[in-house]
């Protein structure tokens, strides 16, 4: 089994540690690690460091490091841009995305999404519940990266970033396209569109076309809004060098 990973601001630059606040909470009383366990520290940018607990308190854990290493970036990187979801559906469409692999998540303000995240207090608490959410499932995952989430962008904001990307695919049940049938790039990032529970609508589809991003399917079923990326990821792993 491996190891908990515990998320830290700034990794230890000596051999001694001491892990507090929410995250030595966790591991002391939720966790109960005990002397002579191993844990690893992630600053959640590819850095890790394996330790081992040395004392116990009620609410902190004192470490010595045993190992440090680097993680490097997937190839290619899969960024998604996911279209607003009511309710806990868009968290819980970021949460599978996270622990599926993905490593950027962009909000699309698409036509037909029902929430709309308007600029303001309102906007700024459900985009930290996106980050949040994504930061506790990266944890879960054990993953030394976590996925960062920018702000929201319009399909105007979206289309210029498919131009910049390496590879645009969006998910859609009328496409002819496969995705198992695309050409995916070595390197460089991989932009995956998941529409809202409306669905894309025609003009979105051209705006994004004409930008470069391919229509494609993954299979003969509907999938939710909220769980579409996840799969997607799954099927993109198999087909290049990520998994």
């Amino acid at each position: 089994m491996t190891l908990p990973v515990f998320l830290v601001e700034a990794l230890p630059s000596g051999e001694e540690f001491v892990l507090d606040g929410p995250e030595g909470r966790h591991a002391a009383t939720v966790k109960r690690l005990r002397v002579g366990e191993e844990l690893v520290l992630s600053d959640g940018s590819g850095a890790q460091v394996r330790c081992s607990v040395v004392a116990v308190e009620r609410d902190a854990l004192s470490l010595r490091v045993v190992e440090r290493w680097v993680e490097p970036e997937p190839a290619p990187r899969v960024v998604l841009a996911q279209a607003l979801v009511k309710g806990d559906r868009g968290e819980l469409a970021v949460e599978l995305a996270t622990e599926a692999g993905v490593d950027g998540v962009v909000p699309w303000r698409a036509a037909r999404c029902i929430t709309k995240w308007e600029d303001g207090p309102r906007g700024a608490k459900a985009l930290g519940r996106w980050r949040s959410t994504v930061r506790e499932a990266a944890k879960q995952a054990r993953r030394s990266r976590v996925p960062v989430v920018d702000e929201p962008v319009s399909t105007a904001q979206l289309s210029h970033r498919v131009s910049s990307s390496a590879l645009t695919l969006v998910l859609h049940e009328s496409a002819v396209e496969r995705l198992a049938d695309v050409a995916l790039p070595a390197d460089g990032d991989v932009l995956l569109v998941v529409g809202p529970e409306g669905g894309i609508t025609p003009e979105e589809l051209d705006a994004l076309r004409s930008s470069g991003a391919r229509i494609v399917r993954l299979g003969p079923t509907v999938l939710r809004a909220s769980t579409a990326a996840a799969v997607a990821l799954g099927a993109l792993g198999v087909l290049t060098a990520r998994w």
